[in-house]
């Protein structure tokens, strides 16, 4: 099968592959937007995670075959390159409606009943609030998806364990990932979820695309093309040679700018802390169920629906793409201060307001991620001819590391200073003068 892509032209699709894609489980994704909310301040943002998933696994095909290409193909390889492609498929499979804001309004993690061999040691025993990760992990691990997986187990002897693992950033069982003898587990995983994966590398190029904005652009068959498996100490890690590190700063800056100029764009901001206040204070009016079953009915229409019927002021606001005024936004420390006395204010004087802040905000694809993430990509720097390689961490070589890593902080007040009492109203637009 091929599919027709804005951004990335043809997608081959193997025949094996069709009957996950036709699952009601992934098309369920036609039904929940990339950016949420976003699509009110830019208007073409309505692609969804349905044709970013298969963008994805594009993205990581090339990749493979870049890191892997000059191998025979043998009966592991093909296996191991199958489950890879599962993974990028998959990884967004428990995206909840509207994306992650609605992630707060999901159960425990123990109420999905995930089979323990699918659990890493730190979840707790299912304390913690479940995330869209534990959902994609349930759909593989224990729902009527598993049928699906019938033709690609049998052709490829794929292990949706192993899937999952490649998700989750751990496995058990290193040698189902070996070739000749080196784990080649971190590498991979690095290309589903890390600093310089297929995931970032596709949305960034699609969501500029649908946005009308060129702040995410990169030259993606450089990047790909200077791509190379790194082995250390028996483990393969992800590095990118030294003469693509401008090319790996674009990318990072472009991944800041997005961020910045559309991921947090004040309107769609102020509408997720909006649709946050409509969970808090009408708590039985939409909730994520743990039957993974019925969970597959959740997407943007049923919780637009939720929207539309209710009474409450947020949910009537959000359905009107109706927000207060940016009454005051912060870049520096003494601008800080300035919005923390304006708060104070309209705190004392009862004064209704919304404060949006970047800082300790996620990744655009939710995961908050650190330096390096769970293991680093690397920078290979060559020793001169006929030498070899020397292999340093790419968040100490490359430069934005440095300049983006400590967020650019912004934070704004919102407010509908016509609705507050006359004296606090002056007081405000006082301070604000």
């Amino acid at each position: 099968m091929e599919i027709r892509d804005p951004v990335h032209g043809s997608i081959g699709v193997l025949a094996e592959e069709e009957p996950i894609i036709a699952h009601r489980f992934f098309q369920r994704l036609r039904n929940v937007k990339q950016l949420g909310l976003a699509e009110h301040a830019f208007p073409g943002a309505t692609h969804h995670r349905f044709l970013h998933s298969i963008g994805v696994m594009h993205v990581g095909e090339r990749a493979f075959e870049r890191l892997f290409g000059h191998r025979r193909r043998t009966a592991d390889l093909l296996r191991m390159k199958e489950t890879f492609r599962l993974a990028c498929l998959l990884h967004d499979t428990g995206h909840a409606p509207l994306s992650h804001t609605t992630e707060s309004v999901m159960p425990p993690l123990r109420e999905l009943r995930i089979p323990g061999e699918f659990l890493d040691p730190e979840d707790g025993g299912g304390r913690r609030r479940a995330v869209h990760e534990d959902y994609t992990v349930k759909s593989i691990a224990d729902s009527s998806f598993i049928e699906a997986f019938r033709e690609t187990e049998s052709r490829f002897g794929v292990e949706r364990r192993r899937v999952a693992d490649l998700l989750r950033g751990s496995t058990d069982d290193p040698g189902y990932f070996a070739l000749d003898g080196t784990d080649h587990f971190p590498v991979l995983h690095q290309l589903i979820s890390g600093d310089l994966d297929c995931d970032r590398m596709d949305y960034l190029l699609r969501d500029s695309y649908f946005c009308g904005v060129s702040y995410g652009s990169f030259d993606l068959d450089w990047l790909i093309g200077n791509m190379r498996v790194c082995p250390i100490g028996g483990r393969a890690f992800l590095g990118v040679d030294e003469r693509a590190l401008l090319t790996f700063d674009d990318f990072l800056i472009g991944r800041h700018h997005m961020f910045i100029m559309v991921y947090f764009h004040h309107r769609a901001m102020c509408l997720e802390e909006m649709l946050l206040r409509f969970f808090r204070d009408s708590p039985d009016e939409y909730r994520i169920p743990a039957d993974i079953e019925a969970f597959q009915e959740c997407d943007d229409h049923s919780l637009m629906k939720a929207l539309r019927k209710s009474a409450n002021p947020h949910a009537k606001a959000i359905v009107a793409n109706r927000t207060p005024p940016k009454v005051f936004e912060s870049f520096n420390e003494g601008q800080l201060r300035d919005l923390e006395r304006i708060q104070g204010a309209l705190e004392e004087g009862g004064g209704d307001f919304i404060r949006c802040s970047s800082t300790g905000r996620p990744a655009p694809d939710g995961t908050p991620r650190r330096a390096g993430g769970r293991f680093p990509v690397k920078v290979a720097r060559r020793a001169g001819t006929g030498g070899g390689a020397a292999y340093e961490d790419a968040h100490t070589a490359a430069d934005p590391f440095h300049r983006f890593r400590r967020s650019h902080a912004i934070d704004r007040l919102h407010c509908d200073l016509g609705a507050l009492p006359a004296g606090l109203r002056a007081k405000v637009e006082g301070m604000l003068r």
